[in-house]
């Protein structure tokens, strides 16, 4: 059995199915660590979700910024003109219900022990052990897989507060978790989150460094998958590794094998 971890498709589907065809996946034996934002920006999202949704177990994914868009603007929340373009088929879908529904019981995080490794979209805050931030993950899908969701989705938007403590509480706490594990980037030595730099590191102001290389940061020993960085690229080390490469701004679809060595197949977006 081969694992391998995919990073951001967003509805990139036709790259989605060369690159399982490079890897000569198979379903029966095979398994997919999908690093969220499966939708949006992308040409087919909508054919994405259904295909992702019908690998079953064969397929694990956890929830990316893009995707929780989605799931509150199938609701009636967020702002419609961002991405409604690329979201505008699945949205108008019979069966798009059916597939948020789908999306919204997706987790925000996933462990495996036996690999020795947490995926999140895109990272983890450096105060936090893999136990901390599993049990930060399970808060927010309490709340977002239960009957009362939906007053929960208007509150996730927004960038306060930018930085952790453990006296955050409700919808403040659900939103700083929602914001590090599907937004964080780069982080400041106090722990504050920056929003706004989106670029290479080298190019972020003074002071601010990744998250995944402040010194001393309590989730290590585990190794860590993440994506939602395309300006990053590909990112293999030990303890991290980065998967979003930028499919959808015409470079390349990665996927990274976390069992075994680290075996790296990638498809070009150019096209």
């Amino acid at each position: 059995m081969a694992v391998y971890a995919i990073g951001d498709i967003q509805g990139c589907y036709d790259a989605f199915r060369r690159l399982l065809d490079k890897l000569r996946f198979d379903p029966d034996k095979d398994r997919l660590w999908l690093t969220g934002d499966l939708v949006n920006r992308g040409p087919k999202s909508l054919k994405t979700l259904r295909f992702v949704r019908a690998l079953g177990d064969s397929a694990l994914t956890v929830l990316g910024n893009h995707d929780l868009h989605l799931i509150a603007l199938a609701n009636g929340f967020g702002d419609p003109g961002e991405g409604k373009g690329s979201l505008a088929k699945l949205l108008r879908a019979e069966d798009c219900e059916e597939l948020v529904d789908w999306l919204r019981m997706r987790p925000l995080a996933h462990f495996s022990d036996s690999l020795n490794t947490l995926m999140v979209h895109a990272g983890v805050h450096p105060r936090w052990t893999v136990e901390k931030a599993l049990a930060r993950a399970a808060e927010v899908e309490d709340v977002l897989q239960g009957s009362d969701y939906r007053q929960l989705l208007p509150k996730l938007y927004g960038n306060s507060p930018s930085r952790w403590s453990g006296k955050l509480t409700g919808n403040k706490r659900l939103r700083f978790i929602v914001n590090c594990m599907t937004r964080i980037r780069m982080i400041d030595a106090d722990g504050r989150l920056d929003y706004d730099h989106k670029g290479p590191p080298a190019n972020a102001a003074k002071g601010l460094i990744p998250w995944f290389d402040v010194p001393d940061a309590r989730w290590r020993g585990t190794r860590i998958v993440f994506g939602h960085w395309s300006a990053l690229g590909l990112v293999v080390k030990p303890d991290v590794i980065g998967v979003d490469t930028g499919c959808v701004w015409k470079r390349e679809l990665t996927a990274v094998r976390l069992n075994k060595r680290a075996k790296i197949v990638q498809v070009d977006c150019s096209k």
